[in-house]
């Protein structure tokens, strides 16, 4: 067997295969899924950064979309189904949902969604109504998942709770229960620091202070710049640092005035996905990804690749390319996704954010995945990373 024929039996073993989708001396059906993204895009302007951080993209997210549709191609044979990716770029929420219109009269149901948080909101309003499914894979906002949630949007990247509640749960199980925050002065600073909040009273934890920080030497802001200065006095035994470019995180191991583990922005970070992770078939995932894009696979790249992963499952076990069939699986109770960290995922019925797990990141090594052993849920334990039901401000 080889090892291709190999990757596709493993594939197909995960459940029963159903019915093929067309008989396979008919001719094969179409899926395409389409792939947007925004022509000048800050997020990914090295430009604009001092050092290319984790925190920051290491290039467009299309990579680990076209990784997908490899991988479903080796499906489509079996099933007789040509799955094929559109790719376009707009600079304006109009020209996108133009693209969008275009791509559901050709039957493009399923786009994944590369966007600024404020431009997918825009984008999902702008399309309501159409038979169409937008997949988040790059802005982690907890308010996309709460007051400006939208039913045509499925969340393939974590938010940011999910990623300060899998550091939390780390922090606690290790009895490092009193943290201190170092606040960026950006608006996603605020919102990583309001989450690592709920997460310290969830889980038991306590935020002994929070304090401001900026990026720069200017030696009359030394008091909120220089790490050593910012950490004096408390006790504390974590530093979280709320930075949501790196720019600032990076340079605080090691440099605090104790002798603590810093995490959240820099050190010890949650991940939805890193390089290094070995277990759960991700090496194989990583060497085809660095083998096609000659670079790493970056958070948004897995994203957008779990999310044409999750359009071709749907297509498999709904036997079907129906826009209908094939949404109602994805958003059921049978889905039932692989995404090489663990616990098969599914969508969340109250949010559209997919239930996956953290991965704990230092440097080059994955120190844990979350959930944390021991921190449990009535129903999925990945429900304790995120929002829960009872808690959910979303409102489809």
């Amino acid at each position: 067997m080889t090892p291709r024929n190999l990757t596709l039996a493993l594939m197909l073993a995960v459940a029963p295969v159903p019915v093929p989708v067309l008989a396979q001396d008919a001719a094969p059906a179409e899926m395409a899924i389409g792939y947007l993204d925004l022509a000048e895009d800050p997020r990914y302007d090295l430009t604009l950064a001092r050092f290319l951080v984790p925190a920051r993209p290491w290039g467009r997210s299309i990579d680990g979309a076209q990784l997908g549709i490899v991988d479903a191609e080796q499906i489509g044979r079996v099933i007789n189904v040509d799955f094929t990716l559109r790719e376009a770029s707009g600079d304006s929420v109009e020209s996108l949902a133009d693209t969008v219109g275009g791509w559901v009269e050709e039957g493009v149901h399923f786009v994944v969604a590369d966007l600024p948080a404020d431009m997918l909101v825009a984008l999902a309003d702008a399309v309501e109504g159409q038979p169409v499914t937008l997949f988040n894979v790059s802005a982690e906002q907890d308010s996309l998942r709460a007051e400006q949630c939208r039913f045509n949007v499925v969340h393939t990247i974590p938010s940011y709770r999910m990623m300060t509640d899998a550091v939390v749960q780390y922090l606690v199980s290790k009895r490092w229960t009193n943290i201190l925050v170092l606040q960026g002065p950006l608006a996603d600073d605020a919102a990583i620091a309001d989450a690592v909040r709920e997460s310290a009273g969830f889980f038991g934890a306590n935020i002994v202070d929070v304090r401001p920080f900026v990026l720069g030497a200017d030696p009359r802001m030394r008091e909120q710049n220089n790490v050593a200065l910012m950490t004096e006095g408390g006790n504390y035994d974590a530093v979280f640092v709320a930075d949501s470019s790196g720019e600032f995180a990076h340079d605080v191991p090691y440099h605090t005035n104790l002798p603590r583990p810093v995490v959240g922005g820099a050190g010890l970070v949650g991940e939805a996905w890193h390089w290094a992770w070995w277990r759960q078939g991700a090496p194989q995932v990583n060497a085809r990804f660095e083998a096609m894009a000659d670079r790493y696979m970056h958070r948004f790249d897995w994203a957008a690749w779990a999310a044409v992963r999750a359009v071709t499952q749907s297509v498999l076990r709904s036997e079907s390319t129906e826009y209908e069939p094939v949404r109602d699986y994805l958003l059921g109770e049978r889905m039932n996704l692989d995404g090489s960290k663990g616990n098969p995922m599914s969508v969340r019925p109250w949010d559209h954010q997919l239930r996956q797990g953290m991965l704990l990141a230092a440097g080059n090594v994955v120190v844990e995945l979350a959930p944390i052993e021991g921190f449990l849920h009535e129903t999925n334990d990945l429900d304790t990373l995120g929002v829960d039901e009872p808690r959910s401000q979303c409102q489809f």
